[in-house]
């Protein structure tokens, strides 16, 4: 009888360490999130490539790693992850006089630490800010249920170094190599 049982722990142990294994291999807790990477006029991208050198390695006690595909235009912090994109085109609601006038429930501008930003109420309950009034929108996605002050404290200071104060280009972005 114990002949039995060893036969059949050899014929169970082998397929169920090899699911074991390629389970392992498909989760890993590194899986980042994607973030589309922004095409923005050449000047800009420069801007965007200088932000990224000074971000800061930890946003809100979160550790920074990155959205596929990696680029210096983007980047990341935290599991769910907190994505910056910089970049973008200016936000429509950027210009809609109920947003200045505050009458949009999903709109509010406003600053930290010396950066002005344009907050959005997403969907999906996430929250996006872009920063106003700098060469450079920068785009920072929060997600759902994370305090968001904590995490625009922590970039105001990168912002405000590479991104200089001005008016971003407007119009349709030409693709620059990040």
């Amino acid at each position: 009888m114990n002949f039995f049982r060893h036969r059949l722990r050899i014929l169970i142990g082998p397929p169920a360490l090899v699911v074991l294994i390629t389970t392992a291999g498909c989760s890993s807790a590194d899986d980042n999130q994607s973030a589309a990477v922004p095409s923005p006029v050449a000047r800009t991208a420069a801007l965007c490539r200088d932000l990224d050198k000074v971000l800061p390695s930890k946003v809100d006690g979160e550790s920074r790693h990155d959205p596929e595909p990696a680029s210096a235009l983007t980047a990341g912090w935290g599991g769910p992850e907190i994505i910056l994109r910089c970049g973008v085109p200016q936000p429509p609601k950027m210009v809609d006089p109920k947003v200045a006038e505050g009458g949009d429930p999903d709109a509010v501008a406003g600053g930290v630490n010396g950066v002005d930003w344009l907050m959005e109420k997403q969907d999906d309950g996430s929250s996006r800010f872009t920063t106003a009034n700098r060469e450079a929108y920068v785009e920072v996605t929060v997600p759902k249920g994370r305090d968001t002050s904590g995490v625009l404290i922590d970039l105001a200071a990168a912002v405000k170094k590479a991104i200089p104060k001005g008016v971003a280009p407007r119009g349709p972005q030409v693709s620059a190599s990040p």
